[in-house]
């Protein structure tokens, strides 16, 4: 079996994590700017002033893409270059440079696919409160109405946000994201409420341009599963995928949020402060939803914490690895001995994404999927001069061959996104953990260089995957 020729590969990166000219071209200071500069927060204090300097080396690097044969590009557009300040003036040099790479995806005939946030915002936004700041709902809805006016002849795939759930849990629990603040789960709950009505603004803005496009949100896709039959495991398996999958994916979907969870947050005192207005603003918003974006890398094994353990958050262990108890203590994730799992203690399981495919389409029925991301973050061998990242090609055909088993079973997949198209910058592990099919060289002038994987992707998308 082919896949279908409507199915889009592609490869996926952010704004933050390649561009660089952090302050060039009327950008505005981000969040991450600030955050990354505070001693400590990122490993060897890496930043992204110049990440991979994809802002001064796009063409070179949309020119790889069409080399290998990419269908469609996930980028992100950064809100300080549009609108520097969050809310005022719209500055034409970032529209400018936007439009520069979306033409240059268009010359060789790559989908543009656009993110309008993956975690980088206007820090003057961040001072007057970020996220928990109900103003933030009107200003990003004006700055998803510019990039909307400004790129929306051309692109016809729109995402709001990226990974909510991480934003906001790295932001307000973790502290390893900005704004740094720890175990605050009313904040947390608060802020992931505030962008849930952003969205459902942007998502009505769009539908009343009429551009004839889609629009949805990605979100992590990390499905809970009991360690064993245990009745308490399996009851902490089911908690954690209300709060970590429905609380996201209800609002966006259903219209409303999940009524385990909510149940919860009231009984805690943790319920957002919400209104009727923004209530019906998500209900209203719901069926306008084109699609939902999945970034899959790993699933969750879950049993109740007996031990009461508390988090012990580190910007080591927040990164994806299991071992660390729920918010409120209800569960912990564990590492079994029967798995397999990446360097970075992070499970390799292609079966726990079509499981969780099946338990999507049993709660939401036939809803439009992509892949957003899904990938191997490794540190890649370099062997006579070729970068040799067969894991990654392993990794990455093992999770194909499963999303066609999805589709074969009627599942509405329409594209896979591989993270990451290049080797970027990761937001707290530096470049010691390498995702992309393009090396890039930090001691020999960010020269690029064609990995193994690439030419493998390139043979993969020219036979449709048939080969598999």
């Amino acid at each position: 079996m082919k896949f279908p020729n409507d199915f889009l590969f592609g490869a996926a990166s952010a704004s933050y994590q390649v561009e660089g000219g952090w302050n060039e071209g009327g950008k505005g200071v981000t969040n991450w700017d600030v955050f990354s500069k505070i001693p400590g927060k990122t490993f060897e204090n890496t930043n992204g002033d110049v990440a991979v300097d994809h802002y001064h080396r796009y063409k070179e690097d949309i020119k790889l893409m069409a080399e290998m044969g990419l269908e469609s590009y996930r980028f992100s557009i950064s809100w300080a270059r549009i609108i520097p300040d969050g809310v005022g003036e719209v500055n034409q040099e970032g529209i400018e440079f936007y439009n520069n790479i979306i033409n240059e995806c268009l010359k060789y005939g790559i989908v543009p696919f656009a993110t309008l946030y993956h975690w980088d915002f206007p820090q003057v936004l961040e001072e007057q409160g970020g996220w928990l700041n109900k103003k933030m709902i009107d200003a990003f809805a004006k700055y998803a109405e510019a990039c909307f006016k400004a790129f929306g002849d051309r692109v016809k795939h729109w995402i709001t946000f990226n990974e909510t759930i991480n934003f906001c849990r790295l932001g307000y629990i973790a502290g390893v994201h900005p704004p740094g603040i720890t175990m605050d789960p009313k904040k947390y709950f608060q802020a992931s409420h505030n962008v849930f009505v952003a969205h459902a603004k942007s998502v009505k803005i769009y539908k009343s341009l009429r551009q004839f496009g889609e629009i949805g949100i990605t979100h992590v896709f990390s499905p809970a599963y009991s360690i064993d039959d245990k009745e308490e495991n399996k009851f902490a398996a089911n908690h954690c995928n209300n709060y970590e999958i429905f609380w996201y994916y209800d609002p966006i979907l259903k219209g409303e949020y999940p009524e385990y969870v909510v149940k919860g947050l009231m009984e805690k005192g943790l319920t957002p402060d919400w209104t009727k207005e923004e209530l019906d603003l998500l209900k209203e918003a719901a069926p306008y939803n084109d699609f939902m974006g999945l970034n899959y890398y790993k699933p969750q094994r879950v049993m109740k914490n007996i031990a009461n353990e508390e988090i012990n958050p580190t910007r080591e262990n927040f990164t994806g690895a299991p071992g660390n108890p729920s918010f409120d203590g209800v569960y912990k994730t564990v590492k079994m001995a029967d798995k397999v799992y990446t360097k970075w203690g992070w499970e390799i399981s292609p079966e726990g994404f079509l499981g969780g495919l099946r338990m999507l389409k049993e709660r939401y029925g036939d809803i439009k999927l992509y892949i957003t991301e899904n990938g191997l973050g490794d540190v890649d061998p370099i062997i006579e001069d070729e970068v040799m990242d067969i894991p990654r090609i392993k990794y990455i055909e093992e999770h194909l061959k499963v999303v066609k088993k999805a589709i074969n079973e009627g599942i509405n997949l329409k594209g896979y996104y591989a993270w990451s198209v290049i080797d970027l910058l990761s937001w707290l592990n530096g470049f010691k953990k390498q995702y992309g099919f393009i090396y890039v060289d930090h001691k020999d002038n960010l020269n690029r260089k064609k990995k193994a994987s690439f030419y493998w992707y390139k043979e993969v998308i020219e036979t449709r995957g048939e080969n598999l």
